[in-house]
């Protein structure tokens, strides 16, 4: 018998200004947080992060993060927020940092906080980390529970960041339905223990609508730092739905092909998750035998937001076959997500694919 769940964040709050009511809400939860965020970002939140505290009454303990989500780091800061008896941790940041955050917090057993500086991944409202090791190279991943009891997102912050982040986040949620889609075709489960749902899929759908309606304008606006409908309906999919249709509806081989880029050594690991996903996706779009048309229009979408579609744009133009091959062999590790697509696709037929993307990108000039 068929198994269908659902999960979701407690609270979401999106807008412009939004981050002077973290104190407020943080007061609704607890009354002693850890809060994290790596330098940069620190420099540029700290000073309203600080005043919305002082306003709210409540001291909080600031550790940096060190930039890499690995279990020596999750540790690290675990102790930290023992020794300062938190009873709350909040992540200021992105990816790497949020998924330390619900680490730290699932370690001490207390609420998360997640305030994305960015629209850049769906890690935000999701109930597991991306798990790396200190070098960089995906190990896998840990699930939660339950999912982030509250989610802050400041558009004013996020137009204000590098605009290659903005544009990540858009290609990291184009994933959600093409990966949702081969998780219901394969029956496969979802990241939560389930089937999708109704629901999930739902939001998946209305993800990529969203990102074909509005992201030209949405990337063109959030490139001059400014806040839009269409920018605020963009960081709304990039973060919200893209996540709870991710770990509703299940990953497949998009970003299991990301992982196993983590296999490479170079100069792709200056690429985002974001980029790397959209080549990623490209890869599953060619191996699900998707029709010329369908695969043109993603290609057009990527290349119109400056994402990654040849071999060069990912800086593998000189990498072997041999090493593609082991691009597939850690994407189809019986702990990843690439069995939702298929079992049956072998790491040779990976590597062929990563190369006909290349090829059909290069001609679709």
């Amino acid at each position: 018998m068929a198994k269908f769940v659902y999960q979701s964040p407690g609270k979401y709050i999106q807008g412009q200004g939004v981050l002077k009511d973290l104190g407020e809400e943080t007061g609704k939860l607890a009354k002693k947080p850890l809060v994290i965020s790596d330098e940069m970002v620190w420099s540029i939140t700290e000073d309203k992060i600080t005043e919305s505290f002082k306003n709210a009454n409540i001291e909080f303990t600031y550790e940096e993060f060190k930039g890499e989500a690995s279990e020596a780091e999750i540790d690290r800061m675990s102790e930290i927020g023992k020794k300062n008896d938190a009873d709350v941790v909040i992540g200021v940041g992105g990816g790497k940092t949020l998924d330390t955050s619900k680490a730290i917090a699932d370690n001490l057993s207390t609420p998360v906080i997640i305030v994305p500086t960015t629209a850049s991944t769906d890690a935000p409202s999701s109930s597991l980390s991306v798990i790396y090791s200190d070098e960089g190279v995906f190990t896998g991943y840990r699930f939660y529970d339950k999912n982030p009891n509250l989610i802050i997102i400041d558009s004013e912050v996020v137009v204000n960041a590098p605009i290659k982040l903005f544009t990540s986040g858009m290609s990291d949620a184009m994933a959600t339905l093409v990966e949702a889609r081969a998780v219901l075709k394969s029956n496969g489960e979802n990241m939560v223990g389930g089937q999708p749902t109704l629901a999930s899929v739902a939001i998946a759908e209305k993800c990529e609508e969203i990102l074909f309606k509005h992201g030209q304008s949405a990337f063109k606006a959030a490139s001059k730092g400014i806040v839009t409908p269409q920018v605020e309906a963009v960081i709304e999919a990039n973060t919200l739905l893209s996540g709870l249709g991710f770990e509703n509806g299940g990953l497949a081989a998009a970003h299991a092909i990301h992982n196993g880029f983590t296999s490479l050594s170079g100069d792709i690991h200056h690429l985002s998750h974001g980029e790397k996903v959209a080549y990623g996706t490209l890869v599953q779009l060619v191996l699900e035998n998707t029709s010329d048309e369908s695969l043109r229009r993603y290609i057009d979408f990527y290349k119109s937001i400056g994402m990654p579609t040849t071999l060069k744009e990912m800086h593998l133009e000189d990498t072997s076959f041999e090493d593609l091959v082991k691009v597939g062999e850690l994407a189809t590790d019986s702990e990843d997500t690439f069995a939702n697509l298929s079992d049956k696709i072998t790491p040779e037929e990976i590597a062929s694919a990563i190369l006909a993307v290349n090829e059909i990108s290069e001609g679709n000039k």
